[in-house]
Parts: C-alpha cells; structure tokens; sequence
C-alpha cells in the first residue's frame, strides 16, 4: 500500500495507545531488554525477567499511567510510557510524575513516542498531575531531542550519575508543565 512504512516486523505506521496489561508483560521485558543489551540508551544495567515485569504492571499504583503503543497490523507492543507518582511520603509532590519512554529498538522514529506523548499527557492531567520529570542519559541525543519536541526543558545535569560498564555517565534532567 502507498504511504504505508514497515520498520523491523511491525507495521507501526498509526500506532494504537492503549493501558498496559499484565499480559504485555513478555512484549515490555522483551523491549526493554533489547534496550539495556544495547548499553547505550537507559540507565538501567540489568535485563527483567517477564514475572518481575508482569509484578510490576500488576502492582504499578493507581495514580500512575502506563501505555502501550501496539502495532496497527498485529497488535504488538511497539513501546510504552510509564509515569509514577514522584513521591510516596509526602503530598507536597502530588502534582509531580516520573516518566519513562521506551520505544522498540526495530520501530523507532515512527511517531509511536509522539502518540504515546500525547495519551500520557492528557491522562496525567485527567490524574491531577501539573509537571513530568525525568532523567535522559547525556550520550542520549535521540531521546533527548525527542523530550525538548515535546514541551521538556531542560533543568540541569547529574554529572556522573551512573555507572555503566565501570564508566560514569551524566544524566540530563528534564521537566515539563502540564495544562
């Protein structure tokens, strides 16, 4: 068909968002971990099992939003978005989220990050949150550039933050405001 982008083994041209269920649980580990094994991309070092990822979609909190964006074809789990509250202990940072953006390693600069952006956003705000953080690895210029298009800004930098392989990396922290 005309117009139509096959990227890897998904047709992922309009991706579809939807709630992340337990039974995504294989599809996120597997994504992530392609990520990790990559050691470019995340700081996390250690690949998931999909039981540790299948506890964590079945306890993630209920002021949380936890997407996946699926493939128009097949309906497999391309990428995902998760935002948690920021703190637990206090509620002077109700307002506040920590996101996560995970895009399928095959599937990327597809505009699934773009349509999982929006769905988060309007969610968090339908949850009462006012700003989104995170932390995007300095050496990171894709997801960087992804997170400024998409409203961030930049607030400073962790230097030496974390450690890769014995090496220390930076990591750049971000915010955005929400409606």
């Amino acid at each position: 068909m005309a117009g139509r982008q096959k990227v890897g083994f998904a047709d992922v041209t309009h991706p579809s968002i939807r709630e992340a269920r337990p039974d995504d649980a294989e599809a996120i580990a597997r994504i992530l971990n392609r990520i990790i094994a990559a050691r470019a991309f995340t700081a996390f070092d250690t690949p998931f099992s999909v039981e540790a990822e299948r506890a964590y979609i079945e306890t993630f909190p209920a002021r949380g939003v936890f997407l996946v964006a699926t493939s128009e074809r097949d309906r497999q789990v391309v990428g995902f978005q998760s935002m948690e509250p920021f703190a637990s202990f206090t509620h002077a940072f109700d307002h506040v989220g920590v996101l996560g953006t995970y895009v399928d390693l095959e599937c990327r600069r597809q505009g699934i990050a773009k349509r999982l952006f929006r769905a988060t956003f309007e969610a968090a705000v339908c949850k009462e949150y006012r700003k989104i953080f995170t932390y995007i690895r300095a050496d990171n210029a894709a997801a960087l550039s992804t997170y400024l298009h998409h409203g961030f800004t930049i607030v400073g930098t962790a230097r030496g933050h974390a450690r890769i392989d014995g090496q220390y990396v930076d990591e750049i922290i971000v915010e955005r405001m929400l409606e």
